[in-house]
């Protein structure tokens, strides 16, 4: 069996590069699986900045930066062709969660005997300010333009209390600011397009440089939860917020 395995190996090294190996090695850690973990196991409302603070950095894997209201943990692995991040901004009176983010940006997604494609995930989930849920709209579309118009201020803010010490975070708060410009932009040239936002399909686009996307967002309450994915790796799912059992 191990002969068979280094013979693979060595054909596909012959036959498309070494490169190719990369495709039928085991993945390195940490896992992709395990990435947006501390994402995940956030609470808006309810989670603590100690709790939060004990589940989101792996000194191992990831560089800890934060401000007084924000904490984000970045790391790279691929030899830097993919990064991420994990961040969260707190109420500053009650200390618990306000915002939470997932970052992840892999420009050597690839399987076995297949080109090299690059994939682009946001995640993040947020309290809106009152003020803006309680603004008068001309429409249903026009408020989830604002508000998402408002996800980008937030994240830019957040983004700007930790980027400056750490280049991970820096580069992909870029990245982020790109991708919902690009939506926004699309969004502005036809509102209509709006209504898509909340549908399970969600509304697709056209990113800059790495290909399809698509995002889906959800308002609950005074919560919104934002899902993008871009890239010829993704695949449009029924549910994207969707909890499998």
């Amino acid at each position: 069996m191990k002969a068979a395995k280094l013979s693979i190996i060595l054909c596909c090294c012959m036959l498309g590069g070494c490169s190719v190996i990369e495709n039928i090695m085991p993945e390195k850690p940490p896992y992709d699986k395990d990435l947006s973990y501390s994402y995940e196991q956030t609470q808006l409302k309810q989670s603590s900045s100690a709790e939060v603070l004990a589940a989101i950095h792996r000194p191992k894997y990831e560089l800890l930066s934060q401000s007084k209201s924000v904490v984000a943990s970045a790391g790279q692995k691929k030899e830097g062709h993919q990064i991420w991040f994990n961040m969260v901004a707190f109420d500053e009176d009650e200390l618990t969660a306000k915002r939470k983010y997932f970052f992840d940006m892999d420009e050597k997604a690839k399987k076995f005997l297949v080109q090299s494609r690059r994939k682009l995930d946001f995640d993040c989930e947020m309290v809106l300010d009152r003020d803006v849920l309680s603004e008068p709209y001309a429409n249903e579309n026009a408020r989830r333009i604002t508000i998402l118009r408002q996800v980008l201020d937030n994240v830019r803010a957040d983004i700007g209390e930790v980027a400056s010490d750490n280049k991970i975070v820096r580069i992909s708060g870029m990245l982020v600011n790109q991708t919902l410009s690009t939506i926004l932009q699309r969004l502005d040239d036809s509102p209509a397009m709006a209504s898509k936002l909340s549908n399970t399909e969600g509304l697709d686009f056209d990113h800059t440089t790495i290909g399809n996307g698509n995002i889906v967002m959800n308002i609950n309450d005074d919560v919104v939860a934002i899902k993008v994915n871009a890239g010829p790796l993704w695949e449009k799912v029924d549910d994207p917020f969707a909890i499998e059992e």
